[in-house]
């Protein structure tokens, strides 16, 4: 593992290259486990995300709430990641919900941090119910020319995690 790199939530540094089907559902899976890690709230959800490269590398990972109790799940993950590395131009973003468009705890959502990447592709299992703001994130990557996945057969697990504020 070279420095500055994240293993996957299974404990390796890499897995298949992001492709349509098993590939993105073994991502994906690994972004709803790592959602399992975060702190509980009553006034945010839990959200796992992973940056993969174009050779299945892990590049950064994260979930929710874990170094502080604003952290998202994408920030964390892109968080770790130099910026000028160039694997983010091939780059895929797996995160267990929709990122977000609005925030109030910080000055950009993970929508804005994601665009501020060359990462063309983000595989979301969830989108975000408007339970807290109405969120477009998905709309908002799509129409910036990013590809976005949706992955709903993997959802349930993202509604488990978070069934504490679905009440």
């Amino acid at each position: 593992m070279r420095p500055g790199e994240a293993t996957d939530p299974t404990g390796r540094t890499g897995g298949p290259g992001p492709a349509e089907g098993a590939a993105d559902r073994f991502w994906l899976t690994a972004a709803v486990r790592l959602s399992r890690s975060c702190p509980p709230s009553d006034t945010a959800f839990s959200v796992g995300a992973v940056v993969v490269s174009a050779e299945g590398r892990v590049l950064g990972e994260g979930y929710s709430r874990r170094d502080d109790p604003h952290d998202h799940a994408e920030e964390v993950a892109l968080r770790g990641i130099d910026p000028e590395d160039p694997r983010l131009a091939g780059a895929t973003i797996y995160t267990s919900l929709e990122p977000c468009s609005v925030r109030a705890s910080r000055p950009r959502s993970c929508t804005d941090l994601i665009l501020s990447t060359p990462i063309p592709r983000v595989v979301l299992a969830w989108r975000e119910p408007a339970l807290f703001v109405d969120c477009d994130g998905a709309e908002r990557l799509t129409a910036a020319g990013r590809t976005v996945v949706e992955r709903p057969d993997l959802a349930e697990g993202v509604r488990e995690v978070n069934a504490h504020l679905l009440r």
